[in-house]
Order: structure tokens, then sequence, then C-alpha cells
């Protein structure tokens, strides 16, 4: 009998129409002959008022007991729930987190799953009822509640949709579907009929607001087609499904998204040598602190600058980390800007359309917005900027890329599962996998994944110096080089010295000089090229939220006395640039590291 998880968010059980109307979706499914399981979250802005709550009576909660309060959200949602489904003549049964055997490690407020024991729900389920469980949250193998963090009731869902081999995860909420930008923000935003795993990672790590990042990890890992849709109407909304079902011909951007709360800090003057960005981020990972963007450039008098983003709000943890960090490596110093915003662009078509950067550099230069910092990956192109400039940047950006035009298929779409293991599965508790400990096999079920490591020997660096701090200027260089006929891999620009910055390229190794000499004809700058260089990429699923894994990978080359020249990061892959001579030798490292 087929098998079908539906989660509804806090506003769809919002009150007791809204609660009753989700039952009859639930009981429209049963009708049809599936086993239905259902996850709810805490009514409307519970979670909000629980916290408030807590605040009158002290501003520094312990987390334990956060976790104590915020779960009773949930657990009144679930019995109203089965209330509901029972009232309208169809059998169900609530679960917590905890009757079902959802175990989590111990970090309370942002805990992660460890297993689910399957047992309750399958025989509730063969006994032909509807089960409800509660989202976002489990226990720890000391049985303390834990919770998943805000948004983890999505995580919940799919997590149950992959142990209990589920056909799919349907996730209702308070729009129908992906947008290709936040229509709040964007009236003109289209809804997108399908995305892939890796598109859809990018834009709920940028706070698109739809998705929990982390439930798309889950999603990407075990095979589990999501498909976002209305509480409100019966309208199609998006499928999130792997690649192959969700390519696009001629379509390079699928959508942009803001980051609105970020803060970076940059460590100036950090020497140019082996192990010193092992030496920063094992600090900062040892905080238990996400860090998002990672950019070094190449170093300038034997010294470099590194960058990195953060959530605004860990800003406080993270500086004293840093700091920390600064002084053991004898860096020059620290500094931060708590007012910037991560705009980003990301598109599957990406790694076979030509002149993207160029269209996103003159969008954002036609609007009088200054770049401070840019990373990127094969589909997506991140910049950050001042915060003041945010919302207007995104606009130009999707004007820019034309995704008010952006076309839906009009053909139905219902993909079957996605590759994943054939029927429910068992998952044992294990410790969590360290950073220095051996193998990258997932030991819990939200563990890391690391799919590979990858070396690329076939580029070379063009780096320029003394950039202005000013719109405009990157816009100028990259229309330079696809007027000169040149693709462009990794762009990776870091804040420098009194906005004094430098922008670095990777291209192909015969196209450098003809890149160089475009530059130097648009009267851009003191250019240098490296005329070779190893691309070392490690590639998985989780790479940005479990925070030990570029520490991991700084680790295992810093132990080769390999230095890294060139950083950029994104929800799938780091990269780091090296010395041509020690690639091989690099490769070889990270995959003993990672155990491949």
């Amino acid at each position: 009998m087929p098998l079908l998880v539906q989660k509804f968010g806090g506003t769809s059980v919002a009150d007791s129409d809204k609660i009753l109307a989700a039952a009859r979706r639930a009981i429209q499914a049963h009708a049809r002959g599936e086993q239905v399981l259902v996850v709810v979250s805490a009514r409307g802005h519970t979670t909000d008022e629980l916290i408030a709550l807590a605040k009158e009576i002290t501003e520094t909660p312990p987390a334990r007991e956060m976790d104590m309060l915020l779960a009773t959200g949930e657990q009144v949602s679930v019995a109203l729930m089965a209330m509901a489904i029972e009232s309208l003549g169809v059998p169900a049964i609530s679960f917590t987190g905890a009757q079902i055997g959802l175990v989590t490690d111990s970090f309370h407020t942002k805990a992660r799953i460890r297993n689910i024991s399957t047992e309750r729900m399958v025989q509730a389920l063969n006994e032909g009822k509807v089960v409800i469980v509660a989202g976002f949250q489990g226990v720890d193998e000391h049985y303390n509640i834990t919770t998943l963090g805000r948004g983890g009731s999505d995580t919940t869902a799919v997590a149950l949709a992959a142990v209990l081999g589920a056909d799919g995860c349907e996730i209702y909420t308070d729009v129908d579907g992906v947008y290709t930008t936040d229509p709040r923000t964007v009236p003109e935003a289209r809804k997108i009929d399908r995305i892939s795993y890796d598109e859809m990672l990018e834009l709920a790590s940028l706070g698109a607001g739809v998705m929990h990042s982390r439930s798309i990890e889950f999603a990407k890992k075990y095979g589990v087609p999501i498909h976002v849709r209305s509480s409100f109407s019966d309208a199609p909304g998006t499928w999130i499904v792997a690649e192959s079902e969700a390519r696009r011909l001629g379509v390079a951007v699928t959508g942009a998204a803001l980051a609105k709360d970020e803060a970076r800090i940059t460590i100036l003057g950090a020497p140019d040598r082996p192990g010193v960005v092992h030496a920063i981020f094992r600090t900062i990972a040892a905080a238990n602190i996400v860090v998002d963007m990672i950019v070094q450039n190449v170093s300038t008098g034997g010294t470099a600058e590194v960058s990195f983003t953060v959530a605004k709000g860990d800003l406080p943890e993270t500086l004293r980390a840093a700091e920390l960090a600064a002084r053991a490596i004898g860096a020059a110093d620290v500094t931060f800007d708590a007012e910037v915003a991560k705009l980003s662009i990301v598109g599957l078509g990406m790694r076979t359309h030509t002149g993207v950067a160029t269209t996103l550099f003159e969008a954002l230069a036609a609007a009088g917005v200054n770049i401070q910092m840019i990373t990127t990956s094969e589909i997506k192109i991140s910049v950050l900027v001042d915060r003041a400039s945010a919302v207007p940047a995104l606009r130009a950006v999707h004007r820019a890329f034309l995704l008010d035009q952006l076309a839906g298929s009009s053909a139905p779409f219902s993909p079957a599962r996605c590759g994943a293991g054939p029927g429910p599965m068992k998952l044992v508790p294990l410790v969590e996998m360290d950073s220095s400990a051996n193998g990258s096999r997932p030991q819990g079920m939200e563990d890391l994944v690391i799919a590979g490591v990858e070396l690329d020997e076939s580029q070379a660096r063009v780096s320029l110096f003394h950039v202005p701090d000013r719109p405009g200027y990157a816009a100028r260089v990259f229309r330079s080089i696809a007027d000169a006929g040149v693709f462009v891999d990794m762009i990776v620009q870091n804040v420098g010295i009194a906005g004094d910055s430098v922008l670095s390229f990777t291209v192909p190794r015969d196209a450098a000089d003809r890149a160089a000499a475009a530059v130097r004809a648009a009267g851009l700058g003191e250019v240098s090229v490296e005329p070779a260089l190893a691309k070392l990429s490690v590639i998985g699923v989780g790479m940005r939220t479990h925070t030990g894994v570029a520490t991991r990978m700084f680790a295992a080359l810093a132990e080769r006395d390999i230095n890294v020249n060139l950083i950029n990061t994104s929800e799938v892959r780091i990269n780091v640039g090296t010395d041509i001579t020690r690639g091989r030798d690099g490769l070889g490292c990270l995959e003993r590291a990672f155990a491949l």
C-alpha cells in the first residue's frame, strides 16, 4: 500500500477551521487507499509566544529548558489534529517525537537526528490509522527532550518519509510553491513547477523561507520527492526532485534570493603558510558556529585576508573565536561588518551558459550597488552587499535574468521515488563522526555524506589588485572577459584594507593570457597570472550545516604541508586552490581524510 507523508506548517493549523481543513486533506488521501502519516508544527505564532514567555523570566534561559518549553507547541497540535480526524470518522493516533523513538544528538535547540524507530508508526498504519507526529522534536540518548531548530518540522517530515520508504512527502504551507524569489519583495516573482535538490539547498540556505535546508539535505540523501503546495487550494505546487527531473533547457538561472541578516568577519594580515586556514576554522568550528561564505584570495606581501560570513545573531560569539584564532596565528587584526546581506543567483543551467556573471554584475552596477565579496560554485554566484542596498539589488537581478517570465511546464508532474533504497530503513544510533574520525560513511540519519573529492589541473588564475571600492568594476572586468570569449569558473573577491581588495578568477589554462590581455586592454588595473593551479574540491550533502567539514579539509592539507591560496564555498562543495605541484598529493590526502 502506498505511503504518503503530509506536513502542515503553523499557519495551516492556526485555528480550529484550518485544523479541520488539514484533517480533510489527510482523510482524502486515506480514502484513496494510501497510508497517511501527518507531521504538524506548533499552531500559528505559538513558538514565538513561548520564546517571549521565557524571556520574561530570564534573558538567558538554559537551552535544555527551552527545548522542554518549545516542544509543547507541537504536542498541542498533534492532539488537536488527531481529534479532528477522529471526529470526521477516521481512526487516528498522535505521537510526540519521543514516543516514536526519534533519537537526536544532545545539541539543545539545534539537535540532529540520529535514528528513528519505525515500529509504533508501522503498526498504527497497518491498523488503518492516520498517524500524526509532532514535528521539530525528539529525545537524546539520555531521554532529554530536544528540538531541531526553527523550521525543524520540515526535517521531521522528510526524515520520516525516508525511514519509512514513503512514496512522497507533501509540504503544506501558506504559499503555493517555491518562487523565483520572495514574492513579498518582488511581486513579479513566478512559481517554479520543479526544482532540483541542489538548487533548493542553495535557495533554502539563503533564507528563501519555504523549506528548512536540513530537510532538503535529507531529501537528496535518501531520494525523497517533495511537493510544496498551498494548504488553501488544490493547485499544483513545486516539486523538489533529482537533477535529471528538474533540468530546464535554455534556462541559466532558476531563482534569486537574499540572506538579509548576515555579518562578515575578516582576519587581516593572516600569514600565507600551510596550516593557517585550518587554525582559523578549527577555532570557529569548536564553537559550533555555522559559517556560510568563506573567501580567501591571493596573498600580497606574504599575508592574506580571510573573510567569512555568519548569521548576524552569531556575531558576538564568532568574533570571540576569530580574535582568539587571530592571536594564535599572528594575524594583524580582525574586522567585522554587521550590516551586510548576501544576494545569490542559482541555476543548473549556469554550468553550460556563459555570461551569467557578467549579467549579474552589470545589473548590480546599473542599480548602483557595490560588491564587497564574491564567491561562486557550479550552480550559484553569491555577492555580499550593503544591507541597505539588498532589496533594490534583488529586484534588479530578478529583472536582468527575466525571472518574471520563467515559464512552468504545463504537463502534470508526479515523480517516482528518486533512488532511495527499497522499503523502510532501520537505522541504529552510533557516535557522530567528528573531524578527527576516520571514515565518512553516515553513522546517523543526519550525518554528513561526502560524495567525493576532485582534482582539476586544467585551470589558471588571473588576479586583479587594488580593486576600487565602487560599483561597476566587476561588471567591466567580466564584460571584457566575455567579449574575449573566455569561460570563467571560480570567482573570488575579498574585502581589503580601506576598500582596496583583490579580485581573482580561474579560466582554462590556454585562455589565461587572452583573459589577462582583455583586462589590461580595458585599463582595469594591475594584473597577474598564475599559469597553472590545482583546484581541489570536496563534494557532499550537508556541507554548510556541518560545522567541521571545512576544518577537516583544511586539516588534511595542513598535515601534508600544502598551502591554500584560494577558497570558495557553496552548499554542496568546498573548493580550494593550491600550487599545481601539490595537487595530486592534496587529492590523496583528502581521499584518506574522508575515507574515499
